[in-house]
Order: C-alpha cells, then sequence, then structure tokens
C-alpha cells in the first residue's frame, strides 16, 4: 500500500524565519534599520501567532543579486527536505530582491519546496492579480535601484573629480587621510605612505633597470627578487605576478587615479569617456611610469611570441617579409647545414599567397647587427640621440633623497614613540601586561625598522647613480660595447639587438629596414653606464628611430 500523503492545511503556516537586510557596511555599523527590522518582523509574526524558528541576517550587502551568504544559508535551509521554517518574512520585497528576474525565480523555488514569501509592509495574497501587483511591485524596486545607483555614481564621480577619495581600500603606497568636513561628512583623500611607497618605487627599478642595472626585469623575476629579498605586501604575504602587474600598470602610481574605469559586475573595463580621473600625489615621475608600459609592450604575447623571447636565432620574432607583411621564419638545407630566413607566407601557401623572399641567416644577421654596430655604437651618434639628457641627473636625485628624508623621519617618530612607551612602563605609569600594548609595541618596532631599510636602499640606489655620462665615458662605452658585440656565444648582441630593433623588414635580398624605439636604445645604453635619470628623460615610441632613410640597410653592403 503506497504512503499517505496529509493534505495541506489552511491554515497559516507555524514556522517563520526572518531576513533583515541593510545595503552597506555602514548602515549594519551605525544605523537602526536592522534592530527596526526586527522589532516590526518579531511584532507581526506574534501578531499571526507564528513562531520564529531562524533569523538571517545580511549586513551591507546589494540585493541586486544572489552573492548574499546570510541569503544563501537561508536558501539552502528552506530547501531542506522537509524545510525547517515554512515561510520567509520580510520588511518589504525590495529587503528580499532588486531584480525582478531573480526575485521571481527564488519565489517560484521557494513554493515549490512549500515556503512562502510574505513581506509586512505589501501583504498579497496567492490569486493571480495579488502575483501581478508582487511583480509590478518587484520591476519598480528594480528601476529605482538602478535609478539610486545612477545617481550615487554621479556624486562618487564629482568627489572623485575634486580629488577626494570614494572608499575602498587604498593602492599600494598610499593611505588614506581625513582632507577636511562638509557638515557631518569627513572628506578624505590619499597621501603617500613612505614606507610602502619605496616598495612601489623598488619595484619600477626593477622593471626599467634590473638589480644593480643588469638589465629590466620581467614580472616573474620581480616577484621573485622582492620575495628572496623578503620584501613582503602591505599584509606580510608573498608578491605575486599578478600584485606586480598591477604596480606597474595603475594609473595612480604616476598621479592619475581612475574612478568608474570598471564595472564592478562584469570586471569588464569601461570607454574611456566613462573614467573619472582625480589628481593624487605621484609616487614615480610620469616618464618612469610610461618607460614602463613600453616595456611591457614589448614583452606583450601580442607583440611578440613567447617562444621568440629567448630564441637563439637572432631576428627570430622581429623579422617580417615586406611584401606581405608575414614573419621571416628559419629554414634549413643539407640536412641544417644551411640556414636561411624566408616568408612563411610563400612556405605556407605557396607563391599564390607570396612570392617570397628568402636570405641566408648569417647575412643577414650580420648585415643588421654590423649596421647596429657601426651607425649606433658611434659616439657622435649616440651624443647625439641622448639629446640633452646627459647631464638631467639633479632633479632625479633631488627627488630621491626628498623619499629619503621622508623614510628617516617616520623611523625616528616611531622609535620617539617606542622610547616614550619604555618610559611610561619603567615610571609605573603604564602596566607591560595591559591589553594591546605588546603588539603597539611590535607595529612600532616594524614600521621603524622596515622605514630604516628602505632609506638605506634609496640611499645605496643614489650611490650607485656613478658620474655623468660625458662624452668621454660616452666613447669607451661605445667602444666596450662594440667588443661585446662580438662576443663568442652571441649572447649579448641577440639582447642588445632586440632591445634596439624591434622590426626588422626584408624588402629584398639587397635591402632592409629597420625600425625600433629610441627609449629601448636610450634604455640600453644608459642602464649600462649607471644613468637611471638618462633614460627617463625622453620617451619616444616612434616606430622608426631612423629618422631619415638611412635606417635601410642592405646585407650585401656587410
Amino acid at each position: 500500500m503506497g504512503r499517505l500523503i496529509a493534505p495541506t492545511s489552511s491554515s497559516a503556516p507555524s514556522r517563520a524565519a526572518l531576513y533583515l537586510r541593510v545595503s552597506t557596511g555602514r548602515q549594519a555599523e551605525s544605523d537602526l534599520s536592522i534592530p527596526d527590522q526586527r522589532r516590526q518582523l518579531e511584532a507581526y509574526c506574534a501578531g499571526k501567532n507564528w513562531d520564529i524558528a531562524e533569523q538571517f541576517v545580511e549586513p551591507g550587502n546589494t540585493a541586486t543579486d544572489d552573492r548574499r551568504p546570510s541569503f544563501q544559508a537561508m536558501i539552502e535551509a528552506a530547501m531542506l527536505r522537509p524545510p525547517t521554517f515554512d515561510v520567509i518574512v520580510v520588511h518589504s520585497f525590495s529587503r528580499f530582491f532588486r531584480d525582478q528576474f531573480q526575485f521571481e525565480f527564488y519565489v517560484r523555488k521557494l513554493a515549490k519546496n512549500g515556503v512562502r514569501l510574505v513581506s509586512i509592509t505589501q501583504e498579497l495574497g496567492d490569486d493571480p492579480m495579488s502575483t501581478m501587483m508582487r511583480q509590478i511591485m518587484t520591476l519598480f524596486d528594480e528601476y529605482q535601484s538602478k535609478e539610486n545607483a545612477k545617481h550615487t555614481l554621479r556624486a562618487m564621480k564629482e568627489n572623485a573629480r575634486q580629488g577626494f577619495w570614494n572608499g575602498s581600500r587604498p593602492p599600494l603606497g598610499y593611505r588614506v587621510v581625513v582632507a577636511e568636513q562638509r557638515g557631518a561628512k569627513l572628506k578624505k583623500k590619499l597621501e603617500i605612505d613612505p614606507i610602502q611607497a619605496e616598495k612601489v618605487r623598488k619595484i619600477y627599478r626593477l622593471a626599467l633597470f634590473g638589480v644593480d642595472g643588469t638589465g629590466p626585469m620581467g614580472l616573474k623575476a620581480i616577484a621573485t627578487h622582492l620575495n628572496d629579498q623578503n620584501i613582503r605586501t602591505r599584509d606580510g604575504g608573498r608578491f605575486g605576478i599578478g600584485a606586480v602587474h598591477h604596480v606597474l600598470t595603475k594609473t595612480t602610481y604616476k598621479g592619475e587615479h581612475r574612478f568608474n574605469y570598471r564595472n564592478y559586475v562584469t570586471k569588464a573595463p569601461k570607454p574611456e569617456s566613462e573614467h573619472t580621473v582625480s589628481a593624487v600625489p605621484a609616487i614615480v615621475s610620469e616618464a618612469e611610469f610610461q618607460a614602463v608600459q613600453d616595456s611591457l609592450r614589448l614583452r606583450s604575447s601580442s607583440f611578440m611570441h613567447p617562444r621568440f623571447v629567448a630564441a637563439g636565432t637572432l631576428l627570430g620574432g622581429i623579422c617580417f617579409c615586406s611584401l606581405c607583411g608575414g614573419a621571416m621564419t628559419l629554414r634549413t638545407g643539407k640536412n641544417g647545414r644551411y640556414r636561411y630566413y624566408t616568408c612563411s607566407t610563400k612556405a605556407r601557401i605557396g607563391k599564390e599567397g607570396c612570392t617570397g623572399i628568402t636570405v641566408p641567416m648569417e647575412k643577414l644577421d650580420n648585415a643588421v647587427a654590423d649596421h647596429l654596430e657601426r651607425r649606433l655604437l658611434e659616439p657622435q651618434r649616440l651624443a647625439i640621440l641622448m639629446g640633452n639628457v646627459l647631464d638631467h641627473r639633479g632633479e632625479w636625485i633631488e627627488r630621491r633623497r626628498s623619499h629619503v628624508t621622508e623614510l628617516r623621519q617616520r623611523a625616528a617618530e616611531a622609535a620617539a614613540k617606542l622610547t616614550r612607551l619604555y618610559a611610561a612602563i619603567e615610571d609605573g605609569l603604564a602596566a607591560s601586561s595591559e591589553e594591546g600594548l605588546k603588539d603597539r609595541i611590535a607595529e612600532l618596532a616594524v614600521i621603524r625598522d622596515e622605514a630604516r631599510a628602505d632609506a638605506e636602499r634609496a640611499e645605496a640606489a643614489i650611490d650607485k647613480l656613478g658620474p655623468t655620462l660625458t662624452p668621454e665615458r660616452l666613447e669607451r662605452f661605445a667602444q666596450a660595447a662594440r667588443e661585446r658585440m662580438r662576443a663568442p656565444d652571441g649572447s649579448y648582441r641577440r639582447e642588445h639587438l632586440r632591445a634596439v630593433a624591434q622590426r626588422v623588414e626584408v624588402i629584398s635580398t639587397s635591402e632592409i629596414k629597420i625600425m625600433g624605439s629610441r627609449t629601448e636604445l636610450l634604455r640600453t645604453l644608459a642602464a649600462s653606464g649607471g644613468e637611471e635619470s638618462a633614460i627617463l628623460r625622453v620617451r619616444s615610441f616612434k616606430p622608426k628611430w631612423r629618422a631619415r632613410n638611412d635606417s635601410n640597410v642592405r646585407p650585401s653592403d656587410s
């Protein structure tokens, strides 16, 4: 005999779950909304003679989506068989959801398990008319939510335009301070945190010059170096590739903080016309920031495939056929005895795709390398390219020294506070076992030690800058570089060429065109000479660093 199912009682359910929600954490901390909601919901349940089975409180979450911990816990409890309660009681339908589609989805999902949703301020029945009215109400709630969001965003954008901070956690290197008070509101701004800012500057130095001028470092190498040196994030964690990339690409560090640049739901970037840019204190200069962006672009897989970054082939990834724009790839003959650069389009499709060009590898490599050696590594030419940057170090040094002063001052303040705390303990004004005192002493000690260490690193960077690049030193450097270009392993030649020439177009078997970045050339030359400030005085990313047609070179000339 089958199991008998008892008929559903027509009387009101006896077990209720209360759902209380406010939209922001600030409301949860200081507003009376949640206690007032609880009082009204409890009174309503008492009037209905319902037992309150559970309470779910959502302190500071929007109702436009279901990413709410308490909400999900309530739904999970309601979907048990049998459910732990029969009805969910809310102050208004907007407390449950402000999205009409999601609202109906969850109401129907609950109804299938025998759980109803009741609003104490919008009581409706179960007939079709009540269902239609509920849908109209929730549709209006959704519209009102979107209108409120639009007006709130407009106010926040204006706040950002005036240079004030809208909230959230500040970027690494900054801290939030109260700038002024307008009525009951405290207006806040970003200011540089001397200790954390030094970490940001170090990341930029590593990206541009590496360790002691050894050459630009990639994201992974920077993260590894920071972790090896026990340089931690603001929370004491280890640096990862994502954190380093965020620091190197965030415009806030050059003094332009962007608000409303990303959709907070989909995380997709918004058009630049919708961004609001506010001025903040810069941690790095515009030139430093742009030089890093150029360097990241050159390392990007969209600019050069990763397999070519460390390839042994001198021109792999930067050599192209001028007829079709296709890459020139390696082809061999006689079991590898002969090596050629040949048009990949012709090799893949045939003469129908491109008539193609094939050049012996050694001939083309030597032509490009010899041209760079003879025309670029020549003192007069280098002096012209450097322009007026050779003696522009004073500004850079002065800026670095001001950072050192800030760090020294921060360390001295922390040390003075520690001294006062120790004196208070010795004089009996404070007990060493007092709650929180031990943590405060440890915090001040960390601030003092980090500030001193960062100041020493910053001073060491100034000391390593070395003397100014004079014409005599430039000539000695050019001579040394030409000798290294002939190193037996060819490694220096390959790295030097890739830093200077980003594209080599083969026009014919007797003519090629070399294009590159003047910024990369200056970085390659200046970093080796210890001239960090010089490279940052010039920013140029024109496709051709040879302004005249003399950038064309014939392989046969070599």
